[in-house]
């Protein structure tokens, strides 16, 4: 169809799912942005880690853009940009819903399971974007309780 955005380039996903995180950090939760795209590079669900906005553990960005993007068919030639490396949680998402690609700003201040899912027969791409990567310092540094309580440490 005519008119359609499409992003083309992986900055292009990583933008939306940077603005995502922006909103969350915004809103007093953790900067931590997604958003899944189809194989013809459409947005089909943007979200953000609402764990803090929702009281809702659950609520992670990975998890908030896939269920933004509703019900699909497969999701095989799917791409899922996120501003962090995804969680074991995320991870496991990505694995049962086989998404095919994922996209990952910043592994440098977490790693979570994407050597798995890559070893799984996801395609991974790790941008380490340095805005993403200082942001996500930042907060850790300034909310160490909350950023444990996300990534489950005691």
């Amino acid at each position: 169809m005519s008119g359609e955005v499409r992003y083309r380039t992986d900055a292009e996903k990583l933008a939306v799912a940077a603005e995502q995180a922006l909103i969350g950090l915004a809103e007093g939760g953790i900067p931590i942005g997604a958003a899944l795209f189809d194989g013809d590079d459409r947005l089909l669900g943007a979200g953000r880690n609402r764990r803090v906005q929702h009281d809702d553990a659950s609520v992670h960005g990975e998890t908030d853009a896939f269920r933004d993007a509703g019900r699909q068919r497969s999701y095989r030639d799917t791409t899922m940009a996120t501003t962090l490396s995804p969680c074991w949680y995320c991870s496991g998402l990505v694995r049962q819903f086989g998404i095919g690609r994922v996209i990952v700003g910043d592994d440098v201040n977490f790693l979570g399971g994407q050597d798995w899912i890559a070893e799984h027969g996801t395609h991974l791409t790790v941008l380490n974007d340095p805005g993403l990567i200082t942001m996500m310092g930042d907060f850790i540094t300034a909310n160490p309780a909350l950023w444990n309580e996300d990534i489950g440490e005691a």
